[in-house]
């Protein structure tokens, strides 16, 4: 007999991690500093980040809770008491609904949020009804919870809002989840008060949960108010979990505090799986946040009259562009042009066909990074965010004026 060397097997890596997509928007934003940093003048339209500083009030609450020895110590896994109380204050005040501070999981920014509500509610196999256009993450988070998603399309004709008509053709018996997003990333819309009581009593009467994220819900414009589907019918909340946070509000992406809204029966699921996840959300940054919540709004109004001139200036600009159609973004930092009327055409020498070429196109010849429609579903649509400077605000759209002139 011969001796013979062990077979070597190289182990797998997991299928379903895998299986996920990069997020699009952090890769163009990526993509764009790296082109700057080679010296390249990039105008980036891409991340949904508000380019102004936190308020220097809630800066200064996180300089104090660094000399409290409290703050080096583990605390609650869902959250600290006096921040899952302002929640609690806050969703009463904003989106009409009382909850218990029970109620309340604080989260490692909106995103774990978004994870651990479809990880809740999900069972494999389940169908979730995703309106699209979409923020790229909930697809993902849906599958990483066995899930499957169903996109549901509102084109710009409809201002990128789906109707119950649409909502009753893609459901099966095995739709168990609605993902409800007003104001919308990626497209800036906010259904109607009367749009959202329709949808919420067609979930209500199927018993089907509803997942809301509602991050965008103070930046609002023209007097609209984006009205939480849980005020518009009450009933719902034994089955729907709000998704929010400090981020966009407050200009603090960075500080990743965000938090979970339910029943308790689902709460109480989230916050044992954040026990085993993460725990307890930095101590410095929840403080951060309670001062956020609870103190001046100011300087976060100012930042949405902000928002607005830049939301006005945008749509203005690019709506001066033949082929593109600009529906009005009442939310959010967002414009989600129909670019359809550019494609099948030659640019610069290049025929382009979809917005993803048209997106590559934009970032070679004009130096400007815009995020394409395929990120949030059908090609054909661009997202641009309006949540950078005035003056590069301007300064891209006129490239692309040129571009397409």
């Amino acid at each position: 007999m011969t001796d013979r060397a062990p077979l070597s097997r190289t182990p797998a890596l997991s299928r379903k991690l895998s299986a996920i997509a990069e997020s699009a928007t952090l890769k163009v934003d990526a993509k764009a500093k790296a082109l700057k940093a080679e010296g390249r003048p990039v105008i980036s339209y891409a991340a949904g980040e508000p380019d102004f500083a936190t308020p220097q009030f809630i800066v200064d609450a996180a300089a104090e809770a660094l000399k409290d020895p409290a703050s080096y110590r583990y605390t609650p896994a869902a959250g600290l008491p006096v921040l899952r109380e302002a929640i609690a204050a806050k969703t009463l005040r904003d989106s009409g609904l009382e909850v218990a501070p029970s109620q309340v999981v604080v989260t490692n920014g909106g995103k774990q949020a978004v994870y651990q509500a479809f990880q809740a509610v999900v069972n494999p196999g389940d169908e979730v009804l995703l309106p699209a256009p979409y923020w790229t993450t909930y697809p993902e988070a849906i599958a990483l919870a066995d899930g499957v998603p169903v996109e549901v399309f509102a084109g710009a004709d409809q201002e990128y809002k789906v109707t119950v008509a649409q909502l009753e053709a893609a459901r099966t018996d095995k739709t168990t989840v609605l993902v409800f997003v007003s104001p919308s990333n990626p497209t800036g819309s906010v259904y109607t008060p009367e749009e959202t009581a329709a949808i919420g009593q067609w979930a209500l009467e199927h018993g089907i949960w509803v997942v809301t994220d509602e991050i965008y819900q103070n930046l609002v414009y023209e007097g609209v108010r984006a009205v939480s589907i849980v005020e518009a019918v009450p009933e719902l909340a034994k089955q729907t979990l709000l998704l929010n946070g400090v981020a966009k509000t407050y200009a603090m992406t960075g500080w990743r505090v965000g938090w979970l809204v339910g029943p308790s029966d689902a709460v109480a699921l989230v916050g044992n799986l954040q026990s085993h996840l993460t725990s307890n959300v930095n101590n410095v940054a929840q403080r951060a946040a309670v001062a956020a919540l609870t103190g001046p709004q100011t300087e976060a109004e100012q930042f949405r009259v902000a928002f607005d001139r830049r939301r006005r200036l945008i749509v203005d600009e690019l709506s001066k562009i033949d082929g593109v159609e600009v529906p009005n973004p009442l939310g959010a930092f967002y414009a989600y042009p129909d670019v359809r009327g550019l494609l099948g055409r030659e640019w610069r020498g290049r025929r382009i066909e979809t917005s993803l070429e048209l997106a590559d196109l934009i970032l070679d010849e004009a130096e400007v990074a815009v995020v394409p429609g395929e990120a949030f579903g059908p090609s054909g649509y661009l997202r641009l965010s309006y949540a950078l400077g005035d003056d590069q605000l301007v300064e891209g759209i006129q490239r692309l004026q040129r571009l397409f002139g």
